[in-house]
């Protein structure tokens, strides 16, 4: 953050498309074993990193640096203009509830009904003057749940969902509270293609109606490429061609970056395009030609 950069200019930086997340050079090491290899990277509003590379690459402590959960050993973060690399846990405490994420395998607990478990960011608030009414987080929860077309589970339990219900429901929890960038770890790991493609889809639609800044973990090229391929026309409800007459927002507003890790370094970053026509044997392990329309 410039120095003496007031909150509302930093918001009037970020509303003009500046990085909602900045790496530079970001280092992470645990003992001897670097987890992170001074990476560096920005994300744009709108924009979505779909991050690819071998288990134990670095892609998940990359998320958890992201929203400070784990600290840098070297290099800076930035997380909506403001450097957090150094924050304390309640300094991180209001920016990281501008931030939705999605855990491994949906992450609910298993003691909360659907309703309750999509009410928690909302009712965890820190500041009172923030946190809505009952009515007002009622009313949000079943917006989310509807936009998941999950509106008529509000009272049960996570057990009673399938797997592909329970990470539906996981997205109406990241998104309830309207927020700028959301994190995705794994979103469609575990499930079979069909559901899969509609978890995405609806990664999509946030994205496209919303503005919503994305990084998104996975092992599926395929999600990767339905973010860059498809966008969400609000007129017709339903996911379109990039580019397609009347589709919502454009390539460039909505523009899908790769990012493939391996060893804690960023070894590739670029479109699609650039991603499919790389030479390296590494990155060419986690491209796949298959299709990625909308199921």
């Amino acid at each position: 953050m410039p120095a003496g950069q007031t909150s509302g200019e930093r918001l009037a930086t970020e509303n003009a498309g500046g990085p909602v997340l900045r790496f530079d050079g970001v280092t992470v090491r645990f003992d001897a074993t670097t987890a992170l290899d001074a990476v560096s990277f920005a994300l744009l509003p709108g924009e979505t990193r779909v991050i690819l590379g071998a288990a134990g690459s670095g892609k998940s402590v990359l998320l958890k640096v992201a929203i400070g959960l784990l600290q840098a050993s070297a290099g800076r973060v930035w997380l909506f203009g403001e450097d957090i690399t150094n924050m304390s846990e309640e300094e991180l405490f209001p920016l990281r509830s501008r931030v939705g994420v999605l855990f491994q395998e949906g992450g609910l607990f298993d003691s909360l009904t659907i309703s309750e478990n999509v009410a928690y960011p909302l009712v965890n608030q820190q500041k009172s003057a923030t946190r809505p009414s009952a009515s007002e987080v009622q009313q949000r929860v079943e917006e989310a749940l509807c936009f998941v077309e999950l509106n008529r589970t509000l009272e049960k339990f996570p057990s009673e969902l399938s797997g592909g219900m329970r990470r539906r429901v996981g997205i109406a929890r990241a998104v309830v509270t309207d927020p700028p960038l959301v994190l995705y770890d794994s979103p469609t790991a575990g499930l079979d293609p069909i559901t899969a493609n509609t978890i995405m889809a609806l990664i999509a639609k946030e994205r496209d109606t919303k503005n919503t800044a994305n990084m998104i973990v996975t092992h599926r090229y395929q999600d990767g490429e339905l973010m860059a391929r498809f966008r969400y026309n609000a007129s017709s409800q339903r996911l379109e061609p990039a580019g397609a007459n009347g589709a919502s927002g454009s390539v460039r507003r909505h523009r899908t970056i790769f990012m493939v890790m391996n060893e804690g370094r960023l070894v590739f970053e670029g479109s699609e395009e650039q991603v499919e026509a790389s030479n390296d044997p590494y990155v060419r392990r986690f491209v796949r030609h298959q299709d990625a329309g909308p199921r």
